[in-house]
């Protein structure tokens, strides 16, 4: 039996399959705030296939309230045999929130931090590396959410580059031959991958301090679908989990299923 876990994004849905903390498939779909319940029913029902039959548990977090709208729909109309846990204010993670408004940060950030704090243990940084944004988020030693940033996300970097920029437009996301480039679409790429390369140490680097520990001592992991276009550029980083949500959907989905 598994678990069908669901991360709804700004720009993408990721859907896996887990079986006792692995990802045995995975999915990656448009987040589309036009599509209906029946939409997402369908659509669920081509990618896993008879698998769904195997499924013991459903579980979903997302940063998109008009698609979770359509979610609890589907699941209350096709899948309500199933057990369900659909994170959210009020659903016990185990991990303390230290925020000025706990209620404000995202579902998806918070299931990393759990899965950090179970995988790696604390002190750990999460950088999530979404096409909308790039997060990062602070667990302390004791295994407490303390805080974090928000960046521009790569996609709609490049993106916002192309639209204003008159002689620019869009590139393909890969790796240059050099930082120093010897054409525009270099150039792009060049900004997207070693800029973003350069911003990622550079907050963590601070982030350390902040905290007051041995950077020896602490996790940096890396996840996020875009993870591996800049992971290698990095020195900062000690672990490449890119299945961390999912996993953190699991951990929720046991804790409060009573399992």
């Amino acid at each position: 039996m598994a678990l069908l876990a669901a991360d709804i994004g700004n720009s993408h849905t990721v859907l896996g399959l887990l079986d006792d903390g692995q990802v045995t498939a995975d999915w990656r779909v448009a987040t589309d705030e036009r599509r209906t319940a029946d939409e997402w029913a369908v659509l669920l029902r081509g990618l896993v296939g008879s698998a769904l039959d195997e499924i013991s548990g459903i579980a979903v977090c997302s940063t998109v309230p008009a698609v979770l709208h359509e979610w609890r729909n589907m699941l209350g109309r096709h899948f309500s045999d199933v057990p369900q846990v659909v994170v959210e204010p009020g659903v016990r993670t185990g991990i303390p929130v230290l925020m000025d408004n706990p209620r404000e940060v995202g579902s998806d950030r918070i299931l990393n931090a759990l899965a950090a704090v179970h995988e790696y243990g604390g002190p750990a940084i999460v950088v999530d590396f979404g096409g909308t944004a790039t997060t990062f988020d602070v667990i302390s030693e004791k295994g407490q959410y303390i805080g974090g940033a928000i960046a521009p996300g790569i996609e709609i970097s490049l993106e916002a580059l192309g639209r204003r920029g008159a002689q620019l437009r869009k590139v393909e996301l890969l790796r240059p031959r050099s930082v120093i480039a010897k054409n525009t679409v270099e150039a792009l790429q060049s900004g997207m991958v070693f800029g973003v390369a350069s911003q990622v140490e550079g907050i963590v680097s601070r982030m350390i301090v902040d905290l007051g520990a041995d950077p020896a001592d602490v996790q940096v992991i890396a996840t996020g679908y875009l993870a591996g276009l800049v992971i290698d550029e990095c020195r900062c980083f000690t672990h490449h989990s890119p299945w961390l949500t999912l996993r953190g959907l699991e951990l929720t989905f046991l804790r409060n299923s009573g399992r």
